[in-house]
């Protein structure tokens, strides 16, 4: 009877859990915009959402073109072609509001996506209570980006 109702106990835990962080392998199918992409969990299609930036507009339909948004989303595509192979962590929220799947996402070679999109002057740092894991790291690449004059930070100045 023990061994049932651990059973029963683990299985509760795992169905009310928002799920461990854990990666899961993927594949790049297509970049929407600078920080959302449409990835290939072995035959389940997500838009995924990267967790802590966020690029100047190019899709939204409410919202024109931003500066530096056509070339943010540029560099998502050079960052991740299709077929390029990833790793998406999770933090504790797993969707936005849109439904999208939010991520932390590593190519196979370690390149962290979301911290290069900031480092290279493409995204500005995103804090969204509590999916903070790495917000102190996309504000420490988002001050040299700004200091060195990268990307947006010398393009979109008013």
């Amino acid at each position: 009877m023990g061994g049932r109702r651990w059973f029963w106990i683990l299985l509760f835990l795992a169905a009310c859990s928002g799920g461990a962080p854990a990666p899961n392998s993927a594949t790049v199918v297509d970049v929407v915009d600078g920080d959302t992409m449409l990835i290939d969990f072995g035959g389940r299609e997500e838009l995924v959402r990267l967790i802590g930036i966020d690029t100047p507009e190019t899709v939204h339909p409410e919202r024109p073109v931003e500066c530096f948004g056509p070339e943010a989303s540029a560099f998502a595509a050079e960052l991740l072609p299709p077929g390029v192979e990833v790793e998406v962590t999770r933090d504790v929220v797993d969707r936005d509001d849109y439904g999208r799947l939010l991520g932390y996402v590593h190519r196979s070679d370690g390149l962290f996506v979301n911290e290069e999109m900031v480092r290279q002057g493409f995204a500005v740092p995103l804090r969204i209570e509590p999916n903070t894991t790495h917000s102190s790291a996309f504000v420490a690449a988002a001050q040299a980006a700004e200091t060195d004059g990268l990307g947006l930070w010398a393009a979109c100045r008013e």
